[in-house]
């Protein structure tokens, strides 16, 4: 069988960098990608490739280097994100839009880029790193939720629009893994005089205690792996604990106003 080519974005660290090395087990050849190559000198996992996915020049750069190596695109994995949070009343729009520029236009950047190539081979699976948080308004994660909400509804999309040229697609929502996402993550500061300082420190506390106590995100690249190992892909996929893959259970059973005082409680709000 063909060696399978993968690109992954936000390639080298947290779960990109762990479904990168778990996939290179499995015999396929990966790419990785990273905005800065210059921090990483020693990087020696996988290939990496300088990529902004806000940049669509960087993009066109190395997926042409990419194609001009190998020939071929077989996956492409969708997982470069930042995380924000805050009182959206409080939040810099300009960092909203930062947020929305990598987690959502950012994966469409990269899907365009690679589409002509798929669509030429009649052939390629896109997977789409989105989040159980794209599945609720989270209290001060707002913002976060709707940018990986969007991404799940428009891949529903994108998976009718491009079946007829043998393009799958799809969507892997993880609940919290232990990553450094929190470090690179925006947040709006909590502030003396804030009428939500209370609400939102708390709130603060308890999202970085899920993610620090968080699992393993091995778990994420064998549930890629089995995605690409899948004959027909589904249009969502979850990842997570169980009360994390629960919660979006009760979403769909519970009445609006029940699975809002379930949050509150939850966020001791």
């Amino acid at each position: 069988m063909e060696q399978k080519i993968v690109l992954i974005t936000g390639g080298s660290s947290g779960i990109g960098k762990s479904i990168g090395n778990f996939l290179k087990t499995k015999g396929f050849k990966v790419y990785g990608t990273t905005r800065n190559l210059t921090k990483y000198p020693d990087f020696n996992d996988f290939d990496l490739l300088e990529l902004d996915v806000r940049n669509t020049t960087t993009i066109n750069k190395a997926v042409s280097m990419l194609l001009d190596k190998e020939g071929r695109l077989d996956v492409l994995i969708n997982n470069a994100g930042v995380g924000i949070t805050g009182p959206i009343e409080e939040t810099p729009h300009e960092e909203i839009l930062k947020a929305f520029e990598t987690n959502f236009h950012g994966p469409l950047h990269m899907i365009k880029a690679v589409l002509p190539q798929m669509r030429k081979q009649r052939s390629g699976l896109v997977i789409n790193i989105t989040s159980i948080a794209g599945y609720m308004g989270l209290p001060y994660r707002g913002i976060y939720s709707a940018t990986k909400s969007a991404l799940e509804i428009t891949t529903e999309a994108l998976r009718m629009e491009t079946k007829d040229f043998g393009i799958q697609m799809t969507n892997l929502a993880p609940g919290d893994f232990a990553t450094n996402i929190a470090n690179g993550r925006y947040h709006a500061p909590i502030l003396d005089d804030s009428p939500y300082k209370e609400a939102y420190g708390g709130t603060l506390k308890l999202i970085n205690e899920d993610v620090s106590g968080g699992n393993d995100p091995v778990q994420v690249a064998l549930k890629v792996y089995g995605i690409i190992m899948a004959k027909n892909p589904k249009v969502h996929y979850k990842v997570g604990s169980f009360m994390q893959k629960f919660s979006i259970f009760l979403k769909r059973l519970l009445s609006d106003k029940a699975y809002e005082k379930l949050l509150l409680n939850h966020y001791k709000l």
